[in-house]
């Protein structure tokens, strides 16, 4: 019997707006970002008084009150001072300053995480002011009237009405009609000149049955290939972002010379600045189209065929420091493939195994398990100096990464730390040494190739 996945997932289709509709949803847009700027500018008013205070030695009883910066404070705080902030407010819609004020509560709550240290990752700032050119129009609509027409041509969105859609939502609309979506919000935003909807739909999906439930795939990913599979296939990078590099500069030198914005003498920019600025945004959301459109085919393919995937945990933000590589590395796409990946796993059925990131899945021999103490980046063959194996770099870090599945816990989540690896290789590291069956020691059991046993121990090299 299929079992049922509820997920929320996103729909996104293309809006032909008329020019009228299009100055309807800027000015939604718009009252989000007084809404935004008129929060973070009392936010910060209070901050920056309380720090005041302290400077003159008042004791933290005696400082001004803080205000809260959940949403339902900044609603509220909001709702009192919008007849003077913005007596045009009845124009728009209550759900474009929500849209606002949401932004700022998210923004703040992620910068006091992030200094505690309750976010991971890198340092988050404190929120800045958005201006009306820099920043993209969005708005979101959370209640009211968000259905799609019957035609399937044309939605429905609060205080905009009847909206004409580019594409055909016959995939949105089957479900709704079936009963198994229900629209939670929808966003309307303009991205390289083109307005879209974004529909927030939560899905009751049938759990699809895998074509290989049982097989293991490890997915090495690189600059040359944008992913070695264990069994040999190498998929080549397309490199969507060199391709276009020539048109791009191109446009990008056209708009230098045009005669753009200048905030400091109020100078408003040309009408071939701004046809420019299109052309140029046009070109790099045609190739972020093409990178998203070949990473979701290739995901698709991988997580509807194989029951347990193996990915390696890559310190995706550290490569880009790599001044050499970090243009190929992000035009790859490394981290969206993983994710991508990581529901896709879910929704078919699979298992996503994450490997832990000082897993040497390089240096060591899917053979034998001897693991190299330094191995360059220009050796593009591995070549083993205990049982002779040569094999292609990344075909090898494949295979050891699919070998890898076996060590992971029975739900195949969470990072995998491969031979108890938690650090760099150093050098003069572990070499595979034979042991007999059942003589392992707890926690140092050998990483088990696939259709076989354990059949090696890894100890340091003297």
């Amino acid at each position: 019997m299929a079992i049922d996945v509820r997920v929320v997932q996103a729909y996104r289709f293309a809006l032909d707006l008329t020019p009228r509709q299009e100055r309807a949803v800027l000015s939604h847009a718009g009252a989000g970002r007084v809404a935004y700027n008129w929060a973070l500018a009392r936010v910060k008013a209070v901050i920056q008084q309380r720090a005041a205070e302290r400077s003159y030695g008042i004791a933290e009883s005696g400082l001004t009150p803080m205000i809260g910066w959940s949403l339902p404070a900044l609603r509220r705080a909001w709702n009192a001072a919008k007849r003077e902030v913005a007596p045009w407010w009845a124009e728009c819609s209550k759900e474009a300053f929500n849209t606002g004020l949401d932004a700022l509560a998210r923004g703040l709550k992620s910068w006091s995480d992030s200094r505690t240290g309750k976010r991971a990752g890198r340092r988050v700032g404190f929120p800045g002011f958005k201006s009306r050119r820099r920043s993209t129009p969005s708005v979101r609509f959370t209640t009211g009237a968000i259905r799609v027409e019957p035609d399937r041509k044309h939605v429905v969105l609060p205080r905009l009405g009847r909206l004409k859609l580019h594409e055909s939502a016959r995939k949105l609309a089957r479900r709704l009609e079936a009963g198994t979506a229900r629209i939670m919000s929808a966003t309307v935003r303009r991205d390289a000149g083109r307005w879209h909807v974004a529909f927030t739909v939560e899905v009751d999906r049938v759990e699809r049955t895998l074509a290989r439930p049982h097989a293991v795939l490890g997915v090495d990913v690189g600059v040359k290939h944008l992913a070695v599979l264990s069994t040999g296939t190498l998929l080549p990078n397309p490199r969507h972002l060199e391709d276009a590099a020539r048109r791009v500069r191109r446009l990008a030198r056209r708009l230098s010379r045009r005669v753009g914005p200048d905030r400091r003498s109020g100078r408003q920019p040309s009408r071939r600045w701004e046809r420019a600025r299109r052309q140029l945004a046009r070109a790099h959301a045609r190739v972020a189209n093409l990178r998203r459109d070949g990473l979701h085919k290739l995901t698709t393919r991988l997580a509807s065929e194989y029951g347990t995937i193996v990915v390696e945990d890559l310190n995706v933000a550290g490569m880009l420091r790599n001044r050499r590589l970090a243009r190929r590395i992000a035009d790859a796409g490394f981290g969206e493939l993983r994710r991508q990946l990581a529901y896709k796993t879910k929704w078919n059925g699979g298992h996503l195994v994450v490997a832990d990131r000082w897993y040497p899945s390089s240096k060591t021999c899917s053979a034998c398990g001897t693991v190299k103490a330094k191995l360059a980046l220009s050796e593009r063959t591995f070549t083993c100096i205990t049982c002779g194996m040569v094999l292609d770099r990344d075909v090898n870090a494949a295979r050891n990464l699919a070998a890898l599945a076996c060590e992971a816990t029975t739900a195949g989540s969470g990072p995998v730390a491969g031979r108890g690896a938690d650090r760099k290789t150093r050098p003069g590291g572990p070499v595979a040494v034979k042991r007999q069956p059942g003589t392992a020691q707890a926690g140092k059991t050998g990483t088990v190739p696939q259709g076989g046993t354990a059949d090696y121990m890894l100890t340091r090299a003297n």
